[in-house]
């Protein structure tokens, strides 16, 4: 068997989530958001914004500045950005494998959000290409979203590993035929791409 690319979740597994529920928690609590009123908002309109249908500015302004507010949007943006944060030990493995092998991103964000991450910590360094799902208008786990990462990556199922913090996007991936690790930490994923024979 032999491994030819690599595809990596950004969020949960090289960085920390950029906007999900706990990032979202902490910053509607700094600027004092009604959070049922902003949970609701987002529920309709985070689909959009992932799919690449809605920039960041608009997804404020139907989340966050539909209201009169004492802060900016500058500011209000700064804070979600202040969410994203390294996970070092996964970036030093990532790294690594970039060394010897080929590494894609395949995840779910938004543009904005997505663009600065990849500026702020250097992914396009070892990263060989973005399959985000806002640029392809399709989102983990709809299976097109794979089959066209691999499409674009010029692979074969069988010859690609999806790494990806949570279970239904990885079985998603098994389900079109790709091999897939649940990410937990940057030890339990060097040991299960070695028994992948990648090293």
């Amino acid at each position: 068997m032999t491994i030819r690319a690599l595809f990596f979740d950004i969020g949960g597994v090289l960085l920390s989530n950029g906007w999900d529920r706990e990032q979202r928690a902490v910053v509607a609590a700094q600027f004092g958001l009604d959070a049922t009123d902003f949970n609701e908002r987002h529920k309709l309109a985070v689909p959009e914004l992932e799919l690449g249908r809605m920039t960041l500015d608009e997804y404020l302004e139907q989340t966050v500045f539909c209201h009169p507010q004492t802060f900016t949007r500058d500011e209000f943006r700064a804070a979600m950005e202040a969410q994203s944060t390294p996970h070092e030990d996964a970036l030093a493995l990532a790294r690594d494998l970039a060394t010897r092998h080929r590494l894609y991103a395949l995840n779910n964000e938004g543009r904005d959000l997505n663009d600065h991450r990849i500026r702020i910590y250097g992914l396009s360094d070892f990263l060989l290409a973005f399959f985000t799902s806002s640029t392809l208008e399709l989102i983990k786990p709809n299976p097109a979203i794979y089959r066209a990462a691999l499409t674009l990556g010029a692979v074969a199922p069988h010859e690609a590993v999806m790494i990806d913090d949570r279970a239904q996007n990885t079985e998603a991936a098994r389900r079109v035929g790709l091999h897939a690790i649940r990410y937990e930490n940057a030890a339990q994923l060097r040991e299960e791409l070695a028994a992948l024979g990648v090293r």
